[in-house]
């Protein structure tokens, strides 16, 4: 059997088409011959485990790796320290298995494994600890130990015991041995531990892990490492397809998270391919711009644990819901500050990333994702302008093409006709909303769009609808007179050009009292611009 496309646990090169990470493990391994102790904390699905796997097998010419999962320790075993202290010295001597080790080395395990079978109930987090140490010196290579899955003891006081342990040896190693260096991958990181265990009640940051340094490695990936993963893919399937352009596509829309790379990527192979829309045995067809669309809808349309895992996170964090309808609906600017809590969080589950000391949502297929969630609402979906696009959506596909034109007429004559009443300060801060409101039914199931990141503010917006392979630019703004009016014809123009469109659509949101309400189309420079005014 071939290799495949994998979404499920950790990625093996010999089955499954993989992103080369050599350069990132490189990276990492800098830090390990450094000796320092870090945390890999990413967001859910983001390849943290098979970057631990690939790292313990590039590290082990020159160290002794123990590469440990806590996800393989049931909740009764953090009960108490003797507890976890036997369960933590069991799975550390099964890791070991199988290794090139030295006498003296062997001889200091099977010291912890008569400790374990004589006094497995009063092994204490003081006495393991002595043990581990007296392992590390008499090896001949370093000891690393990496332990995955973390966030498994995240309610548990023994592991703060635990990394309390770690601290002490890591600060006294010039007279005790211990660990060269020590790797904790989850999503949380430590700080963030100690505040869950502690409580609302009782923000302590006073970590046992305050002696980790940062971990600086980008673990997303770039469209070049995605090309690779293609051409491996290509060199197999022979499709014919245009491997840069793809991989750029397919970036533009994950910006590199692993996770919906390789979904993507898999949906095309497994499901795009297969439908009656291309349906070549060879593939040949799905990996076309249409094919990447197609499984961006169908991506967005099924459910998986990482977007179960984000929405859920809005009903635990209210702060993060009010920030990220700011972000999408409001455009406003959210500078990075260390510490706001609301910013962290929304960096430490995925939904956003720095760029320019401001926070951006993550990506478009997040972007796309929360659109969605929040106009689902019910309030949202009572209002009668959802009722309108439903009633109207029959009238704007002809031929399998969507008349945007007839879309910008038909939401005026709704908007002016249910809001046209409300105050200024109602269709700012609401009005973009509306609009995507009445767009989403009008294209579901067929296209999606997103933000223009460049153009997200409070005064413009430019919606990019994907629509059967067909791209529409609309240009969302609220009116400032004439000369602004000019300038956003302007700019729209060169957008077009960017997206090699002759066409591009303009709708604003006017306070003035003699304002002309309607669609017009007019000619700047070589393009045509349909402007809508409400």
């Amino acid at each position: 059997m071939g290799k495949i496309f994998n979404i499920s646990a950790d990625c093996k090169p010999a089955l499954h088409y993989m992103v080369n990470i050599e350069s990132r493990l490189n990276e990492i391994k800098r830090m390990v011959d450094r000796g320092d102790y870090f945390t890999i904390n990413r967001a859910r699905q983001y390849g943290k485990t098979t970057t631990l796997r690939a790292l313990a097998g590039f590290l082990e010419r020159d160290y002794v790796v123990v590469s440990l999962d806590f996800q393989m320790l049931g909740a009764s075993k953090f009960r108490n320290e003797n507890t976890f202290s036997a369960a933590f010295a069991n799975i550390f001597v099964r890791a070991l298995e199988g290794q090139q080790l030295s006498e003296d080395f062997i001889q200091a395990v099977c010291a912890l494994k008569e400790e374990l079978r004589e006094n497995r109930s009063e092994l204490e987090l003081m006495e393991l600890f002595s043990y581990l140490s007296d392992i590390c010196k008499c090896s001949k290579k370093p000891v690393v130990l990496m332990i995955d899955e973390v966030d498994s003891a995240a309610d548990n006081q023994v592991f703060l015991d635990f990394l309390a342990q770690l601290r002490g040896y890591y600060i006294n190693r010039d007279v005790s041995a211990a660990f060269h260096s020590v790797i904790l991958a989850g999503v949380y990181d430590i700080k963030n531990i100690r505040r869950k265990i502690r409580g609302d009640g009782e923000h302590k940051f006073n970590s046992p892990w305050n002696i980790a340094v940062d971990f600086p490695v980008d673990m997303s990936f770039r469209a070049d490492d995605i090309k690779g993963m293609l051409k491996e893919y290509e060199a197999d399937n022979k499709t014919g397809m245009d491997i840069e352009e793809i991989a750029q596509l397919i970036y533009d829309y994950t910006s590199g998270y692993p996770f919906l790379v390789s979904s993507i990527c898999k949906l095309i192979d497994e499901n795009v391919s297969c439908g009656n829309n291309f349906g070549n045995p060879d593939k040949k067809g799905a990996w076309m711009k249409e094919g990447v669309l197609k499984a961006v809808r169908i991506l967005l349309a099924e459910q998986n644990t990482l977007f179960e895992s984000l929405l859920h996170k809005l009903e635990d964090y209210p702060e993060l819901d009010v920030m990220l309808r700011e972000l999408l609906f409001r455009g406003k600017e959210i500078p990075y500050v260390v510490g706001v809590r609301s910013v962290e969080t929304a960096l430490m589950f995925g939904f956003v990333r720095k760029e320019d000391n401001n926070v951006v949502i993550a990506n478009r297929i997040f972007e796309i994702l929360l659109y969605n969630f929040f106009l689902a609402e019910p309030a949202l979906q009572q209002e009668r302008i959802y009722d309108e696009a439903l009633k109207d959506k029959n009238q704007f596909v002809r031929n399998g093409r969507l008349d945007m034109k007839r879309v910008l007429e038909k939401f005026v004559q709704h908007f002016d006709e249910i809001y046209g009443d409300r105050k200024q300060s109602f269709v700012e801060e609401d009005g973009r909303r509306y609009f995507l409101l009445y767009l989403r039914p009008i294209i579901n199931g067929g296209g999606n769009y997103y933000i223009e990141s460049r153009t997200r503010n409070m005064e413009r917006t430019d919606v990019i609808v994907d629509y059967r392979g067909e791209q529409f630019v609309i240009e969302l703004k609220i009116w400032r007179g004439n000369a602004y009016h000019e300038r956003g014809e302007e700019q729209l123009s060169e957008y077009l050009e960017y997206y090699r469109l002759d066409k591009g659509y303009m709708l604003s949101f006017n306070f003035n009292k003699k304002k002309e309400t309607g669609v017009k189309e007019l000619a700047v420079k070589d393009k045509i611009l349909v402007e809508a005014v409400v």
